[in-house]
């Protein structure tokens, strides 16, 4: 059985103990979060499909860890201006394992 599930403006396929780093929420390590915004929910060659959300369907997971993501450099130059500037970038993120998909 997968979920497609909307969180953080991306779009995630989930399925039953699945790890996935998604935007920073709000949550303690440990607790369990319920996501309802769900685009489709599949199993054996049956799909079910959302206009836009599948209704009464909904994903439980776990908070793993809040962590961060590796530096993305960011680097600006105008040419023939000596003009550079370099920062460095490290997104927030929650790591959840997926509990259970219930499609109602």
């Amino acid at each position: 059985m997968f979920a497609v599930i909307r969180t953080g403006g991306k779009q995630y396929r989930v399925t039953p103990n699945a790890v996935l780093k998604v935007e920073k929420l709000e949550a303690e390590p440990g607790a369990t979060v319920t996501f309802t915004d769900v685009l489709a929910v599949g199993s054996e060659g049956a799909l079910t499909l959302g206009a836009p959300t599948v209704a009464g369907a909904s994903v439980t997971a776990t908070v793993v860890a809040q962590d961060r993501l590796d530096k993305v450099i960011v680097f600006k130059k105008r040419r023939r201006q000596n003009s550079r500037r370099k920062n460095g970038h490290r997104q927030h993120v929650t790591v959840l394992r997926v509990a259970g998909i219930s499609a109602a």
